[in-house]
């Protein structure tokens, strides 16, 4: 086994964990059907995609296992707020099944399983388009404007993969008190969008061409 492969392998490892660990201690119980089955969908996906890139495209997968400081200062403000936000979205509907606040039918749980699967699909899609889709905000010095696919569409559709899997998260945990993670984890998503365009147009050539092409940055005739 390379050197790559075992960074992958422990990347993807603590990845997951990094998920699971979460939900299931503010749940206080492995007894949460839901929150095995969310678990189950996610790592399946992360898997697939991790795999791909593996196959197809190893610079890019080298670049998403990059997990250290933002080269951006106002990215480093805001890399803190993402990583609680995320957390938030995770445990506050682990903690609502333990003291159980809600009660979510099961096609509903289905319903928000099938918006995690559908927003890593939709980030898989950006990682097939984009061999720059780094973890962190950079720009490489080959790196050219994508238009093309979901770039075509909205400029930024990393986050609009993201916005629907968290989205549906708090739904396949069985909670309806954590779609309020969603309020904060939207703002703090807005916050580092509006800098990383900051970033786009002062460091990548075209960008500002590339906004008046395609005009949402997020959600299609909204924003």
């Amino acid at each position: 086994m390379n050197e790559l492969n075992k960074k992958v392998i422990g990347g993807l490892l603590t990845h997951i964990l990094l998920v699971a660990v979460p939900v299931f201690m503010a749940a206080g119980t492995f007894n949460y059907w839901q929150g095995w089955v969310m678990l189950i969908i996610y790592s399946l996906a992360v898997l697939g995609i991790t795999f791909y890139l593996m196959r197809n495209d190893t610079q890019l997968l080298e670049r998403r296992m990059q997990v250290g400081a933002e080269k951006d200062k106002s990215q480093r403000m805001i890399q803190p707020f993402m990583l609680i936000a995320f957390g938030a979205a995770l445990v506050i509907p682990a903690i609502d099944h333990r003291l159980a606040w809600s009660i979510v039918p099961a096609y509903v749980v289905a319903i928000g399983d099938v918006l995690v699967g559908l927003g890593l699909f939709a980030i898989f899609f950006v990682f097939k388009e984009n061999t720059y889709a780094s973890a962190i905000i950079e720009i490489a010095a080959e790196q050219k404007i994508i238009d093309s696919g979901l770039y075509g569409i909205v400029r930024l559709p990393m986050y609009t993969g993201g916005v629907i899997m968290l989205l549906g998260v708090p739904l396949p945990l069985g909670s309806w008190w954590g779609l309020l993670a969603l309020v904060t984890s939207t703002l703090v998503l807005i916050w580092r969008i509006v800098e990383e365009e900051k970033v786009l147009i002062k460091n990548l050539a075209g960008y500002t061409d590339y906004q008046k092409r395609v005009k949402f940055r997020l959600v299609p005739f909204i924003w």
